[in-house]
């Protein structure tokens, strides 16, 4: 074996490994394999997002849109009419849970640091859905979906969810990578759009420094509707019907750390250029953050009904 033929080799048994691998072999993974999270087996280090609070632990100083995103819980997606669910595989999946009040958000986020820089992938298998309800009086009918025997209203209570990061490296350079699924307008008409964030997270240090101060239930990747813009052509996902039908989505998402952009978004049959999308950094450097390679899960409702997220599970990958 010469060496220009080892890469090729110790490619072809990796691929061999992972295929032969149920857990892995639904996954497309770079090579190699950071996390690999499948609910089953617990929460994996997913867990609530909470703003920052000062030195002497007064939590009344964490940011208003920040101190009440809710953890998220392990689920065996158990509804009402059709009982115990399950996830895509084995009985759990991870769940984000929002309150039933207009924009209120849950958040899982994973906290790592990177040992290099180069191409980072996320994949995932999740579903999401607004809470089923029963008994409701009036009209059969919510934002521009009426049901029809087909479209349930329960589609148009569902608001956004969204996948992104949190970076910080090389001197305190800090930026996010954010792909949202925009299922509902705030009007509550169907939208069915990714959509990308124009402006950087604002953050409790900003808040500390009278920059800015955001509401409860603000939306906290980027509060003004207008700096949200939209990338590719609207894709209509598999919501079926009824808020209580599960149907499980692979979600696939690549960016680029060493020129700190976004690569590609893949949504079952669906890949989206994402190349040329504008990651915009904080213009002042932090502190603490060196290396920081944090993911999130979100979930918003727009229309003051409980709206939930599922995760079956998530791996990440790299190529350092």
């Amino acid at each position: 074996m010469t060496t220009s033929e080892r890469p090729d080799t110790a490619a072809a048994l990796r691929d061999a490994i992972v295929s032969a691998d149920p857990r892995l072999s639904k996954f497309s993974p770079l090579r190699r394999i950071l996390v690999h999270d499948d609910f089953n087996t617990g929460t994996h280090g997913w867990t609530e997002l909470i703003g920052n609070y000062n030195g002497v632990g007064d939590l009344s100083t964490v940011d208003d849109h920040m101190r009440d995103f809710r953890p998220p819980q392990l689920s065996n997606c158990t509804f009402f009419d059709t009982g115990t669910h399950g996830a895509m595989s084995g009985s759990y999946a991870l769940k984000l849970a929002t309150r039933p009040y207009t924009g209120h958000t849950a958040t899982a986020i994973r906290r790592l640091t990177m040992s290099g820089r180069g191409l980072l992938q996320i994949e995932a298998y999740l579903t999401f859905k607004s809470e089923a309800t029963l008994g409701g009086e009036g009209q059969d009918q919510f934002g521009d979906v009426t049901w029809d025997g087909n479209l349930h209203p329960s589609e148009a209570q569902f608001g956004c969810f969204t996948v992104a990061t949190d970076l910080c490296g090389d001197g305190g350079l800090r930026y996010h990578t954010v792909a949202r699924y925009l299922n509902t307008t705030l009007d509550n008409n169907l939208a069915r759009q990714w959509v990308y964030p124009t402006v950087p997270e604002p953050t409790p240090r900003e808040h500390l420094e009278g920059k800015i101060k955001l509401a409860y239930a603000a939306d906290f990747t980027a509060p003004n509707p207008e700096d949200w813009k939209p990338f590719g052509e609207p894709q209509e996902l598999c919501y079926n019907e009824v808020p209580t039908k599960v149907n499980w989505h692979y979600l696939r998402w690549v960016i680029d750390t060493s020129a700190r952009r976004n690569v590609e978004l893949q949504f079952n049959d669906r890949i989206y250029d994402m190349s040329a999308l504008p990651v915009p950094p904080y213009e002042e450097r932090y502190d603490s953050l060196e290396n920081l390679l944090n993911f999130y899960f979100s979930v918003r409702t727009h229309s003051g009904v409980r709206n939930f997220l599922f995760l079956d599970s998530v791996l990440i990958s790299t190529e350092w």
